[in-house]
């Protein structure tokens, strides 16, 4: 396949656009912890996560394709925050239910809803994430192929947990298609792909999943669980590490480290300890996060009330 003009590589060198953010924000284990218990009134979740940061990875559309009306909407409430971007998971029709070939339907559902944020500027990747089973077999790598083809008007990254696929032919065939490598904090189990910086496409891109190594495989683990851990500052500081010298290749245009550790709003206190990390000064947190989390996140963040951004922009235009 051709380089994709959505992901090829840059020719001039500058600096890229580091974005922090959690995956989601509508969990109901978040009420009282990253936002306020009783919210006032107006109060809109993705509005006021776009005060703190500036990209939130979009999770509801892994579970089916956001209609347009929805993804309109999404974009309408962040237009005055102009560097805010979206990111956002590839149905699982196309990532995990991989037993019958896709209709044409079930994309274009895709597209009508990913398009609205396209056309606004306001998508910066989509992300293809597969399962630890998916394993380097020709078959899978036909699949993959199929999907980038098919969605390759979009800035896409992928997302393989398997160590099967760290060989330098996929990468350098991520790289010829303008496909972005995922680079993935997991719990290392056999098999498993550890901690890496690579960069393949002009987007640069990090998920840290927690290292919950009691509950990841447990067949019976729910989401919950899997993804409860909040991560220490000496823990984070190698990715921060990393993603800055992700942000620093000469490749990349803009790069998004996204904390999928979003139980009880953990992904919300470590990405804004990673954030601080690389200003390198005190950032704004939501007053809840810091109380619930003051032993990890102290010495990164300050503390905003609710009720001092409510007054301002925020909360003030909830369609």
């Amino acid at each position: 396949m051709s380089l994709q003009r959505s992901g090829g590589k840059r020719s001039a060198r500058s600096k890229a656009k580091l974005r922090f953010g959690p995956a989601g924000w509508m969990y109901k284990d978040w009420e009282g912890i990253v936002y306020p218990d009783p919210k006032p009134s107006r109060f809109d979740p993705l509005q006021y996560m776009a005060e703190f940061f500036e990209t939130v990875e979009v999770n509801s559309s892994y579970y089916g394709p956001p209609l347009p009306k929805t993804t309109t909407s999404w974009v309408r409430r962040v237009k005055d925050f102009h560097d805010f971007r979206f990111t956002a998971k590839l149905w699982k029709r196309f990532t995990h239910e991989r037993t019958k070939a896709w209709t044409r339907s079930e994309v274009d559902q895709v597209r009508a809803g990913f398009d609205v944020m396209m056309d606004a500027g306001k998508l910066g990747a989509v992300l293809l994430q597969f399962p630890w089973s998916f394993k380097r077999t020709e078959e899978n790598r036909e699949w993959l192929g199929d999907v980038v083809r098919t969605f390759s008007h979009y800035p896409l990254v992928v997302e393989v947990r398997h160590k099967s696929w760290l060989a330098p032919e996929f990468l350098s065939t991520l790289e010829e298609e303008g496909v972005g490598f995922v680079n993935i904090d997991q719990p290392l189990y056999h098999n498993s792909i550890g901690p890496s910086a690579h960069v393949t496409s002009r987007v640069g891109y990090v998920r840290v999943h927690g290292r919950n190594y009691k509950d990841w495989f447990r067949e019976k683990a729910g989401v919950e669980e899997r993804y409860n851990y909040l991560y220490r500052a000496d823990e984070l500081e190698p990715w921060v590490e990393r993603a800055k010298e992700i942000a620093a290749d000469p490749a990349t245009n803009e790069a998004y480290v996204v904390t999928n550790n979003h139980y009880k709003g953990k992904a919300v206190a470590n990405a804004l300890m990673m954030k601080s990390m690389v200003i390198g000064a005190k950032v704004p947190a939501p007053a809840p996060v810091v109380e619930a989390y003051s032993e990890a996140v102290d010495r990164y963040t300050m503390p905003v009330d609710v009720d001092a951004e409510s007054a301002a922009s925020s909360l003030s235009e909830k369609p």
